[in-house]
């Protein structure tokens, strides 16, 4: 058993493998492309490795990290799920993944199966914890026809006898309510003080993902964040650094006091969402800077409307709380990449003689000219919910939040010149279907 310091080292952020080796001329064309813009060459490259292959290929290609970036959100992740679908019908495959809560299950089951298999044991998976254990529900089909005509009263009570079902049942192969007695007593052990029980969730994990295929971060790299509960702070478990098991998953699921804190070599944890619910900011720190195209997924939206009734005060709450102000990140990361695209270009100016120089090296640890593309994607809430859709894991709605995902990938794919590498002048942009081309 590691002691808290030395896990603490283990957990800190560490360099991650180095891109890819690429072609004599390609690295010709590159030195020769920042000649032409007058950039230092000897800049250390495990800090900033922003440069790219040239090719006919298509623009995603041409990313060093291409990242799929997962938000916490319960029964909204089949959203994620949907977007996943189109990216891969799209043929993008990403070479990073990392998620919070439910969106590190979901990249659990994505990076735990080869690509052609992924989407299908997605919809498994959620087809499979989308049932309640007592009693069976309607035929989805039967359902996703009817609904369409609905009055929205009758969708409202039909979506909150699924939320009750969930709190009273529980979800199949993932949570179920423990007794009065558990839930009122003193527990011996921290990982059982809780409304519910999360260990079906560890078969199911292992049901649905390869932990040896998942454990190859030169395929695929995989972070998930949850947070220390002793300590406070935040911990991202990544196949780079460690072996990744379901318990890692469960820890970044694990939101209190419904789900208990996970034991993770003698430490608890719990969800990451109580600290930050999207691990955007993990992706865009890493060292070495590459140029990366991020898809980032978010279950919640910052922007609602104003609330009238106390039931509209809880989604509107839950909202803020969980969105992580992503736009607010993306801001402050523009403006510090656009810092050190400026410090690059004057370090150039500096006389080779001077350039071994410790200031000169320690500036260069901060200069960058790495591009960054973040497509955002960011899931519209329906009339009819309301504070319980984070656990309202009805079929019914559990497709029609794939659907959503779907369709907002696909209409975001068919702007292909989102996807192109950002210019050296401009190196951070975001991308939103909803708000039309960002930046």
């Amino acid at each position: 058993m590691l002691a808290p310091e030395a896990k603490d080292r283990t957990l800190a952020r560490e360099k991650s493998d180095r891109a890819p080796a690429r072609s004599t001329a390609a690295k010709a064309a590159t030195r020769t492309a920042r000649a032409r813009r007058g950039k230092a060459d000897d800049l250390p490259p495990e800090h900033c490795a922003p440069e790219t292959v040239p090719g006919n290929g298509p623009a995603h290609e041409s990313y060093a990290v291409r990242a799929l970036v997962l938000q916490g959100g319960g029964a909204l992740g089949a959203y994620q799920a949907g977007v996943y679908q189109g990216l891969s019908e799209g043929g993008i495959h990403p070479n990073w993944i990392a998620g919070i809560s439910i969106g590190a299950l979901n990249a659990a089951i994505i990076a735990g199966n080869p690509p052609e298999t992924r989407v299908a044991q997605l919809r498994a998976f959620w087809e499979y914890i989308c049932q309640q254990p007592w009693l069976p529900g309607l035929p989805v089909e039967m359902l996703t026809e009817a609904a369409p005509n609905w009055p929205e009263p009758v969708r409202i009570w039909f979506d909150s006898i699924h939320a009750a079902r969930a709190l009273i049942e529980g979800q199949r192969g993932f949570f179920s309510p423990r007794s009065v007695a558990d839930i009122w007593g003193r527990c011996a052990d921290a990982g059982n003080a809780s409304y519910y029980d999360t260990s079906p969730l560890k078969a199911t994990l292992e049901r649905f993902a390869d932990f040896d295929r998942l454990n190859h971060p030169k395929e695929m790299r995989v972070s998930v964040g949850a947070v220390n509960v002793r300590t406070g702070n935040f911990a991202y478990f990544d196949n780079t650094r460690t072996r990744l098991r379901p318990e890692h998953f469960m820890a970044s699921g694990a939101l209190p006091p419904g789900f208990p804190a996970i034991e993770i070599d003698g430490e608890f944890y719990w969800d990451g969402g109580l600290v930050s619910n999207t691990p955007l900011q993990e992706v865009l720190t890493a060292q070495p800077r590459r140029d990366a195209l991020i898809f980032q997924v978010d279950l919640w939206s910052a922007r609602g409307k104003l609330p009238h009734s106390l039931l509209d005060v809880a989604e509107r709450q839950k909202d803020i709380q969980y969105s992580s102000r992503t736009r607010a990140i993306t801001d402050v990361m523009r403006e510090q990449q656009n810092y050190r695209r400026m410090l690059s270009e004057l370090m150039a100016l500096v006389p080779p003689a001077k350039r071994d120089d410790p200031a000169y090296r320690k500036a260069a640890d901060h200069a960058c000219d790495a591009r960054r593309n973040v497509i955002q994607l960011i899931y519209r809430d329906k009339s009819f919910e309301g504070s319980a859709k984070d656990y309202q894991f009805g079929a019914l709605t559990m497709h029609e939040h794939w659907a959503s995902g779907l369709d907002d990938i696909r209409d975001t794919l068919k702007h292909p010149q989102w996807l192109a590498m950002p210019e050296p002048d401009h190196p951070f942009v975001t991308h939103d279907v909803h708000r039309g081309n960002g930046d």
